[in-house]
C-alpha cells in the first residue's frame, strides 16, 4: 500500500518513506508513529493512543514522545513552528493535518517497531555477578558481545540503537547481553577487568544453550570477541569486528593519546550524567561528532540509565588496557573487519592491525566521523550491509 501525500510517499509493505522517489531515512518506530497519524487523519490523536498503538502502552516520557514527534515532521519536511503537516493540539493531542493524494488505504497500521519482541532473562558469572541477557528474532544465532555502555531495556528505544538492534535481529536470533557494572546486570562488583569481560560472554552463551553462532563486537566488544573466538574456535561459525582496536589508549605507546585517556576519565568523574558538564561535548565530539541534537541528547540519558561514574571510570580505564595483539594470529574463523575511517575513538590503523594479523580476515573500510552507527547514515547503511552479506556467504 502507498499512500501518497505532497511529494511523498509512505510504503507500508516495505516500511519505506520516500521523497520523489528518494529513500528518506525513518527509524521504525518514528514510522508507525507517521502512519497512525496519516491513518487517523480526520481527528486529533492523542497522547495516550500514541502510547497504546506506537509504544504498546509502555511508560514514556513526554520528551521522548516529543522527540519521535520532531523526527516525524524533520522527515516530512515540516517542523513545530510552521506544523504544515502535523499539527499540535495542546493538551489534546496530533493530528495530519496534510492532504492525503490517494484514499484507498484501511488496512491496519503495522507496528515495525515492537514487530520484534526482546525476552530478557538473567544468569550468574562463577564469581557470582548477576547478567542480564535478551533475546529477539528468529533465524540463525548472532551474538553481540557487551560495549561500553548498554542497557538492554533503554537502548531499545533509543535513537542511538534501537534502528540498529532491529536491523541486525532481522531474520535472525540475536542476542546481547549488559556487562558487569551497567544496565540490567549487577552495578555494584568487586572485579570488573579484560578477564571478566570474557567470562561474562561465556556466561551468557552457556545460559542462552548456544553451540554454534556467529560472533559481533562493536569497540571494544571486539576485543572480548577476539578472546573468545581464540578459546572457543569450535563455537564460533564467523567473527564480525566493527570499530575495534587490538590496543586500548593507554597502551599504544602514544604519550599524546595517554594524556587525553586520563583527561576524559577526569571529565566523566565531574559530569556524568548532566548535560551542562563539560563532558557533554568532549563525548559527542568523540563518540557522534555528526550525531543530531536529539542523538547527543540522548548519550546523556544513556549515562544515566547505564552506569555510575565510579562504574563508567573502572569500566573505561579497563578498556584503555586491553592488549589482544598476541592473541590475533590464532584466531582461525571467518572474520570481517569493518571501520570508519576517521574514527576518533578507534583509530582506522587499530582496524588495520586487527585485520592484517587475522590469518584470512576480509577488511572493510568506509567513510564516516562516528565511533557509534547511527542510523540514516551511509556509514550505517554500509555496515549492515557488509555484515549481512558476510553472513549469507
Amino acid at each position: 500500500m502507498i499512500i501518497r501525500f505532497e511529494v511523498y510517499e509512505l510504503d507500508t509493505s516495505h516500511f519505506e518513506l520516500r521523497r520523489e522517489g528518494k529513500l528518506v531515512p525513518i527509524e521504525p518506530q518514528v514510522f508507525d508513529l507517521l502512519l497512525l497519524l496519516i491513518q487517523n487523519s480526520d481527528r486529533i490523536v492523542s497522547k495516550d493512543e500514541l502510547l497504546d498503538k506506537v509504544w504498546e502502552g509502555r511508560i514514556v516520557s513526554d520528551a521522548t514522545l516529543n522527540s519521535r514527534i520532531s523526527a516525524a515532521r524533520k522527515a516530512i519536511g515540516d517542523n513545530g513552528s510552521d506544523q504544515r503537516l502535523i499539527r499540535t493540539s495542546p493538551r489534546r493531542g496530533f493530528s495530519f493535518v496534510g492532504k492525503i493524494l490517494d484514499d484507498a488505504f484501511s488496512a491496519p497500521i503495522t507496528h515495525t517497531s515492537h514487530a520484534l519482541r526482546q525476552d530478557i532473562q538473567f544468569c550468574t558469572a562463577p564469581d557470582g555477578v548477576r547478567l542480564g541477557y535478551a533475546t529477539l528474532g528468529e533465524g540463525p544465532s548472532l551474538v553481540k558481545a557487551a560495549n561500553w555502555l548498554t542497557h538492554l531495556e533503554y537502548d531499545w528505544e533509543s535513537p542511538l540503537w534501537h534502528s540498529t538492534l532491529e536491523r541486525l535481529a532481522a531474520g535472525r536470533r540475536f542476542f546481547r547481553y549488559d556487562g558487569r557494572g551497567s544496565g540490567l546486570s549487577d552495578w555494584d562488583v568487586d572485579d570488573i577487568s579484560f578477564e571478566t569481560f570474557v567470562m561474562d560472554l561465556e556466561t551468557v552463551v552457556d545460559a542462552a544453550g548456544l553451540e554454534h553462532f556467529a560472533l559481533l563486537g562493536i569497540s571494544q566488544g571486539c576485543a572480548i570477541s577476539i578472546a573468545y573466538a581464540v578459546r572457543h574456535p569450535e563455537r564460533v561459525s564467523s567473527l564480525i569486528l566493527y570499530g575495534g582496536y587490538a590496543l586500548g589508549r593507554m597502551v599504544r605507546g602514544d604519550q599524546e593519546e595517554i594524556e587525553r585517556a586520563h583527561a576524559f576519565l577526569t571529565l566523566i568523574r565531574q559530569g556524568w550524567g548532566d548535560e551542562n558538564s563539560a563532558l557533554l561535548p568532549a563525548f559527542s565530539a568523540t563518540m557522534i561528532p555528526d550525531g543530531s541534537s536529539e542523538q547527543i541528547r540522548a548519550l546523556v540519558d544513556l549515562q544515566r540509565h547505564t552506569a555510575t561514574a565510579e562504574n563508567a571510570v573502572r569500566i573505561r580505564e579497563t578498556c584503555d588496557k586491553i592488549d589482544v595483539v598476541e592473541l590475533l594470529p590464532q584466531i582461525n574463523v571467518p572474520t570481517l573487519v569493518l571501520h570508519v575511517r576517521h574514527d576518533s575513538v578507534a583509530p582506522l590503523e587499530q582496524g588495520r592491525l586487527i585485520a592484517s594479523s587475522i590469518p584470512k580476515a576480509h577488511f572493510v573500510s568506509f567513510d564516516g566521523n562516528n565511533h557509534l552507527p547511527l542510523p540514516g547514515e551511509r556509514a550505517w547503511e554500509r555496515m549492515l550491509a557488509e555484515i549481512d552479506l558476510f553472513l549469507a556467504g
